[in-house]
């Protein structure tokens, strides 16, 4: 077996699990991980006698990616420590068929039946049942599949697989909880990060392993920025990206993908607390012309929005004139002849509406500092979670502390572009309001 070590000390051994191989010796004598691993150690090390490998965690043997190993009982003692204590963190990309929701925290008890090797939800109080709670974000969807980011924050048999083969979303080619998987079709599902605190030098390390899902590759291929943003489109020269909220473009969001992909070029901006589409070039000609096209607004931007309140009007377009206030960073609303004064202008229509709330979907027509947060405050309809235009008051008893904002769909240079990310009243607790 050939063994792909992606990270070595005197204390870790990190290595990509291929698909179908067992990760210890079991029952169908088949060449199994950790037996590779050790003959890899005592060749390369020239070890005599029996070599320790201390095994910390376990893959499914279909799963491929990364796994861990300690080279000593130490390490594996405080490894094994932080698994059973759920101090790492796991994350897999799965495909699943059907149109997966934008994002979901799953929580069951499961159940194992050993003598079928097979798991099983049940219900709460089942004897031997086990909870098991994991969340999940679509990245993309093509051609009825849809590319999960699951973050597993428990580790039961066959968890993924179970929870979300229970919400009708089985994982493509999986044998056991896939009905329609055609025989010695592969399960598509991968262990592409792991986070731990090294045993030794206790500072935190994330290790990556890509999986091999073709259909998906662009999104794929970013997935080591999982914590800025998720990748939509890229070519030779741009490269759109769904930002997470609470990221920076020019700080935060350029240092997770510039080790991926660089020289970048941000061509506009979103507030950190934003989330959504952002568009960057990928070469200086590149970044001329889209400059260009968001400077001539050349460009269609929707967003969506969880406002305060519900408008008189359930759609309109507003147009005022704000002046940047750089010591205060905001945009305050001046009257149209005041020095320096710049034209702001948008549409908005409520598609939803409960509980005092609203959701709008709103169309920008200029694009300044803060214009959506500031016309809709100034419209008496805050942006939920906006602590500097917004009602604070509100922010509290929905517990929002960002803005409930969404750059949803940008269309640039005759491409559009749409976030698989929602914005649904329904996430705001109704007992909060």
């Amino acid at each position: 077996m050939d063994i792909r070590v992606l990270y070595e000390d005197n204390h870790l051994l990190v290595v990509e699990k291929p698909m179908n191989v067992p990760v210890q010796a079991d029952i169908s004598g088949d060449e199994d991980l950790l037996t590779a691993c050790k003959g890899y150690i005592k060749e390369r090390y020239q070890k005599p006698g029996e070599v320790y490998l201390g095994l910390v965690h376990r893959l499914d043997r279909p799963v491929g990616g990364v796994m861990v190993f300690a080279h000593t009982s130490k390490a594996a003692a405080r490894l094994t420590e932080q698994f059973s204590a759920h101090r790492t963190e796991k994350r897999y990309a799965a495909v699943v068929e059907g149109f997966a929701p934008a994002e979901g925290n799953l929580f069951d008890y499961l159940l194992k039946n050993e003598a079928t090797n097979t798991t099983a939800v049940v219900p709460a109080g089942t004897p031997g049942a086990k909870p098991a709670r994991l969340s999940f974000r679509t990245l993309a969807r093509e051609k009825g599949l849809s590319l999960l980011d699951v973050n597993l924050q428990t580790g039961r048999p066959h968890q993924i697989r179970v929870q979300l083969s229970h919400r009708g979303l089985p994982l493509k080619g999986d044998q056991r909880y896939n009905p329609s998987a055609r025989v010695g079709e592969q399960i598509r599902l991968w262990a592409y990060a792991l986070t731990l605190t090294h045993p030794t030098l206790k500072e935190p390390m994330t290790f990556y392993a890509l999986p091999p899902f073709a259909e998906f590759s662009t999104a794929v291929k970013y997935l080591p920025a999982f914590r800025a943003c998720s990748a939509v489109y890229e070519d030779e020269s741009m490269l759109v990206v769904d930002k997470n909220p609470g990221t920076e473009v020019e700080t935060d969001l350029l240092s997770e993908l510039t080790p991926i992909t660089e020289p970048l070029y941000p061509v506009h901006r979103l507030d950190a607390n934003t989330m959504g589409l952002v568009a960057l070039a990928k070469t200086e000609a590149a970044q001329e012309q889209l400059s260009e096209a968001f400077a001539r607004h050349e460009t269609n931007k929707v967003y969506e929005a969880i406002l305060t309140g519900v408008p008189d009007k359930r759609e309109g377009t507003l147009v005022h004139y704000g002046l940047k206030d750089g010591e205060k960073a905001l945009m305050r609303l001046v009257p149209k002849d005041t020095p320096g004064a710049l034209r702001m202008e948008l549409s908005y229509r409520v598609v939803e509406e409960s509980g005092g709330l609203c959701k709008a979907q709103i169309r920008l027509f200029t694009g300044r500092t803060h214009q959506i947060r500031v016309q809709m405050a100034a419209l008496g309809c805050p942006v939920l979670g906006d602590d500097k235009y917004g009602d604070r008051e509100a922010n509290r008893r929905c517990r929002q502390k960002r803005q409930l904002l969404l750059s949803k769909r940008l269309t640039l240079l005759g491409k559009t572009f749409e976030s698989t990310r929602e914005l649904t009243l329904q996430q705001i607790k109704q007992e909060d309001l």
